[in-house]
């Protein structure tokens, strides 16, 4: 399907199509929330794809500019509060602020998400860099114009002089926002230097292989980085890390840990996280392959018992749907894991669900802990990395939990 055309992305907000919305959708970007379900436009006339359009509200003032979707439950996603004449210009100016943001907050990496959409204020782009490689993807109808596309790979190789460039954009969102589907691709590469699609970054002091074409999400946990260092402050003695992926956690445990075990159900993460591990010179980690929720009930039966334990499971709900089924999953683990440690053990235990808000998932500790007849004595509560912003009034930019506990 086309998108909104160079040409349309440029119009003067005069010549913006207008949206109207309901009184509810009105309150909710008075409110601070970048988002407008389809349920509250009003009917009107007929919206190019990917169009600039000014929001209007039950008395006719407009009261943001935003990025209309065709196709998408989230008709607009508010990309200013004032009149857009340029966006082209608002988003290189945009990315500017994101990399200044970045290059302010982030320590001790060469690699982090640079652009983390609607919390820069660029609805449906992602980025991040790994060292000298930067992937992105564009995730919304106006993003995806060839005007707008241009402008985030140059903007990219301005503000962070990468050797390459490559997209790699969610085929299932580009599917619901009836978008082209687009291979992963380089899009960019430095002059006089070969085109490159892996490269080894650095965080917290350690090196990891990183490879764009293959790997969850674009590539690395990059949201996890400092909750690496945090969990390795407090680590101590024998550590079993589930769902360890490529190794992030327990690499940083193992500098300070007598003995660390990770497990995961990929034997191709593992055979990363083995090589990470002898990238950075470590002892020997022991690697499982395994389903966590098996492996922890056997150990459990047997009375496995361990200093540090580490919970990083994948998103168990995409939607509050799903919230109830998860909440049993994260207890599940979480019980099991409390029966295997020793008094004054450290439970360093995560959440990626969205869905899953900090007051659930706390009460799910609670009411793992009475049932384990364990005292837990919450150290830290932490979120995702500084380079993933959470935005007030925007609750859906807070995903991550990592709750650091001293168990008795």
């Amino acid at each position: 399907m086309r998108t909104a055309s160079q040409d349309t992305l440029l119009k003067s907000a005069a010549q913006n199509s207008q949206v109207l919305v309901t009184q509810r959708g009105a309150a909710r970007i008075r409110d601070g929330h970048p988002w407008v379900y389809r349920s509250d436009i009003k009917p009107g006339r007929d919206v190019a794809p990917g169009s600039v359009v000014d929001v209007i509200d039950n008395r006719g003032k407009a009261i943001a500019s935003a990025l209309y979707s065709s196709s998408s439950q989230i008709a607009l996603r508010v990309v200013a509060r004032g009149p857009v004449t340029d966006l082209v210009d608002l988003i290189r100016h945009r990315l500017a602020e994101a990399v200044a943001y970045r290059r302010r907050v982030v320590a001790d990496s060469d690699s982090y998400r640079v652009v983390f959409s609607e919390a820069d204020q660029l609805p449906g782009l992602v980025a991040d860099k790994y060292n000298d490689i930067v992937t992105f993807q564009l995730l919304a109808q106006a993003m995806d114009a060839d005007a707008v596309r241009k402008a985030v790979i140059e903007s990219l190789t301005a503000q962070l002089s990468p050797d390459t460039i490559i997209e790699r954009s969610d085929p299932r969102i580009r599917e619901l926002e009836q978008l082209p589907s687009r291979e992963t691709q380089i899009v960019y590469s430095a002059e006089n230097k070969s085109p490159k699609t892996s490269t080894v970054i650095s965080m917290n002091g350690l090196s990891f292989n990183f490879d764009a074409l293959t790997g969850q999400k674009t590539g690395a946990f990059l949201d996890q980085r400092e909750n690496y260092a945090a969990a390795e402050r407090y680590a101590r003695g024998r550590a079993l890390d589930i769902c360890t992926y490529q190794g992030g956690f327990a690499l940083h445990l193992n500098r300070g840990c007598d003995q660390v075990t990770g497990v995961d159900i990929s034997r191709t993460a593992l055979e990363v996280a083995d090589q990470n591990a002898a990238l950075n010179g470590q002892k020997e980690i022991e690697w499982i392959e395994a389903n966590a929720f098996d492996l922890m009930k056997e150990y459990s039966t047997n009375g496995e018992q361990y200093d540090t334990i580490v919970l990083d499971p994948p998103a168990f709900a995409k939607s509050k749907a799903q919230m109830e089924g998860a909440i049993r999953g994260y207890k599940e683990m979480n019980l099991r894991a409390l029966k295997m440690l020793k008094p004054g053990g450290t439970l360093v235990t995560c959440s990626c669900s969205q869905a899953v808000g900090e007051e659930d998932f706390l009460a799910m500790l609670g009411s793992a802990a009475l049932d384990a007849h364990r005292t837990v004595r919450i150290l830290e509560k932490r979120t995702q990395s500084q380079d993933h912003p959470i935005v007030l009034n925007i609750p859906e930019t807070y995903y991550l939990k990592c709750i650091i506990a001293s168990v008795v």
